[in-house]
């Protein structure tokens, strides 16, 4: 009986795995503001992707080349132009980090989850349900009070429009994932490859036109490098992958929604491991996130009957 039990295939696929690798995404996203804003100190931005996308690809490469011997890479240029969009994403995303402060950055990444139900709904002709814009705006309510301070804190730069402009490409990533890959025979580990390298050679194509020392690209301080093969690993390799494969089997707009609790588990972060303190309004605003994260996965309908 216990054999059976063990064997049985259905245990495990009741398991929100999509949900829960997103869950995961969105707290290495939430930790990678505070390291990339310290990596940036050694570093120019450009510079920054070239390193953290060049050993993305290069930890990719094997795994890809083991799927394109079996056939498994046929539907290949179909992740291009999201790697295209990643491209854009990191390059407003790391300037909008260089010039604004993290939590800010935080808030402000976390509005791609209200723009994605409305991207989706374009592409789907239809209205997005009540459900899901509740959710969304519950969770933007939640980061609002997560990362509130101060009266009048909301004062916007120009790292602050970059960082809109990063959350509105990143609502346009996952639909265009779906779109573009939801029936073809790519892995999420392939795809998530294809990306790296895009924009990895764009970055340098970029870095080679601009006016940027060669030194950049090698900085000398080992805690770069330890900064720099965590945001590859955990928050690249692991976060592109996961999100790649939640698009497979969930809606944009839940995808968004997941990961769009990341600054909740950067602040729990912030407080665990650099002893920051929570007041209680940025408490019950990480509360606010987390019940609309769990809201999230029991939603059914993305659109509106």
């Amino acid at each position: 009986m216990k054999a059976q039990t063990l064997n049985n295939p259905t245990l495990f696929n009741r398991l929100p795995i999509a949900e829960i690798s997103l869950l995961l995404t969105a707290f290495f996203w939430g930790t990678s503001y505070g390291i990339t804003k310290e990596a940036l100190v050694y570093t120019s931005v450009i510079a920054f992707i070239v390193i953290r996308f060049g050993l993305t690809s290069l930890l990719l490469m094997p795994f890809y080349w083991r799927e394109t011997r079996k056939g498994q890479t046929k539907d290949w240029k179909y992740a291009l132009p999201t790697g295209a969009i990643l491209l854009c994403i990191f390059l407003a995303e790391t300037y909008g980090v260089f010039h604004t402060t993290a939590s800010k950055a935080a808030f402000l990444i976390s509005l791609c989850v209200l723009m994605t139900p409305f991207v989706e709904a374009i592409t789907a002709k239809r209205w997005p349900s009540k459900n899901i814009l509740g959710c969304a705006l519950l969770s933007v309510i939640g980061v609002l009070l997560l990362t509130q301070k101060s009266i009048g804190w909301m004062v916007f730069n120009i790292g602050d429009y970059f960082i809109l402009l990063a959350a509105f490409l990143r609502a346009c990533m996952v639909v265009t994932t779906k779109v573009l890959l939801d029936d073809k025979r790519l892995s999420p580990l392939s795809t998530t490859s294809l990306q790296a390298n895009v924009v990895t050679l764009g970055a340098l194509v970029i870095f080679f036109a601009s006016d940027i020392q060669v030194t950049e690209l090698f900085p000398t301080e080992w805690s770069f490098w330890l900064a720099m093969l965590y945001l590859a690993l955990f928050c690249t390799v692991f976060a592109l992958f996961a999100q790649n494969y939640g698009v497979k089997h969930t809606t944009p707009s839940r995808v968004a929604l997941l990961t769009g609790s990341e600054p909740a588990f950067g602040a729990l972060f912030a407080f665990a491991w650099l002893n920051e303190s929570l007041t209680l309004i940025q408490m019950l605003g990480g509360g606010c996130i987390l019940l609309a994260t769990f809201m999230a996965t029991k939603q059914k309908s993305t659109f509106a009957s």
